[in-house]
């Protein structure tokens, strides 16, 4: 399923969003420019990547490595490594940022990568492999997304043998489906040790969705009920927003 848009416009321009979508796509060239395939390039992957290795063995383990947590956010692997991601944040990214204001939304993004970070360092101690991508703090953001927009819908692409299919599917049943099987290919990445993993860390796309869960919960909690019941995505008949 390829996400095309969603149904709820933003309220003011996603000046956040934005920012990082440019940061993310003016590092991405700096790497196109160096050479994808040079080794100059696996360098930088390896010093700036996160490496769980570094973190839990005594002989590599220093202060630094804490910063690739970090870096590691602006870092990506190939043109559909990074198309995929920035999309995915331009989607879901402006209407979470409405709801969180510019500041708030920076910090929980950031957040969300680094949660995601740990999260694939717990479950893989011993992999020597750097991890790059900004996939963990976008989880993040759909996570918060799936909470806060429970009734926005989903303009999806779906192909169907050699048809193209769109279809507008329920939010949280987008981001559901899509939550489901990340559990499923990280459970089934724990029991082969990750060997058919493919790369992807989906464990650290696991801990970011949870963050923003959690995130979206307190954001809810701490809205007052008046301004939810005159929010044009409240629903009377609906206590869930």
């Amino acid at each position: 399923m390829i996400p095309l848009r969603d149904t709820i416009p933003s309220d003011r321009f996603p000046a956040v969003t934005v920012t990082l979508i440019c940061i993310n796509a003016l590092i991405f060239l700096a790497e196109i420019n160096i050479g994808l395939e040079s080794g100059e390039v696996d360098s930088i992957f390896h010093r700036w990547g996160i490496i769980p290795l570094r973190f839990t063995h005594p002989r590599f383990q220093s202060g630094f490595n804490y910063v690739t947590l970090l870096s590691s956010m602006f870092l990506h692997g190939g043109w559909m490594h990074v198309a995929g991601n920035m999309w995915s944040l331009w989607i879901f990214g402006d209407n979470v940022e409405d709801r969180m204001g510019r500041t708030g939304f920076l910090c929980f993004y950031l957040l969300s990568g680094l949660a995601a970070g740990v999260g694939h360092v717990l479950t893989n101690p011993y992999s020597s492999v750097p991890t790059v991508g900004a996939s963990g703090a976008i989880a993040g953001v759909m996570g918060a997304y799936l909470l806060l927009f429970p009734h926005a819908r989903v303009v999806t692409l779906i192909p169907i043998v050699i048809f193209l299919q769109v279809v507008h599917l329920p939010a949280v049943f987008f981001l559901g489906f899509w939550f489901l099987s990340q559990v499923f290919s990280g459970a089934i990445s724990l029991v082969t040790s990750g060997q058919n993993s493919g790369g992807i860390a989906w464990w650290a796309h696991i801990g970011g969705f949870v963050v923003g869960v959690l995130w979206a919960l307190v954001l809810k909690q701490r809205t007052p009920r008046r301004l939810r019941r005159t929010s044009r995505y409240y629903d009377d008949d609906d206590d869930w927003w």
